[in-house]
């Protein structure tokens, strides 16, 4: 579980330390949480400012926190039109980013308001009031009469 103070720390090194522009006139990047609950973060090029999820920040370890900043501040070099392609994937290795191009970890589950079980017991997880129906994607590929969700509202 990573300390948010020490997270915030560390964005604000690697910002100084990759980020910072030797032209004072320029606006700076900045860092900042957000309450995002399945993105671990974030870089807002129109406020350049890098953001991580509190929520998972609080789940992660310190080498995953890390990574996370590590992976905005290489969309931060490698600018908007460079998505997660080469030029991308170039710039995030020299920095020392190690990991995939998107987050497949935990989310913050604990933080959904609506809780799903199947016939077979697997939990599912939503931030909002599921409208239609679903089956559970864990018994079967497609939909699945004998494996509809149930929602319940925590």
């Amino acid at each position: 579980m990573a300390d948010l103070a020490r997270v915030r720390v560390w964005a604000d090194a690697l910002i100084r330390m990759h980020l910072s522009s030797a032209d004072r006139t320029e606006q700076r990047w900045s860092f900042a949480f957000d309450n995002a609950k399945r993105r671990a973060g974030l870089c807002n090029y129109t406020e350049r400012r890098i953001t991580v999820s509190r929520y998972l920040a609080e789940k992660f370890d310190d080498d995953e926190i890390h990574q996370v900043l590590l992976h905005e501040v290489a969309h931060a070099l490698a600018g908007p039109s460079t998505g997660h392609g080469a030029a991308w994937k170039a710039i995030a290795r020299e920095i020392g980013y190690v990991g995939g191009v998107t987050h497949h970890g935990e989310i913050a589950h604990e933080r959904a308001p609506w809780v799903g079980l199947c016939s077979a017991g697997h939990e599912h997880f939503r931030f909002r009031k599921p409208t239609r129906v679903h089956s559970c994607g864990k018994c079967a590929k497609s939909f699945s009469p004998s494996h509809v969700i149930t929602w319940r509202r925590r």
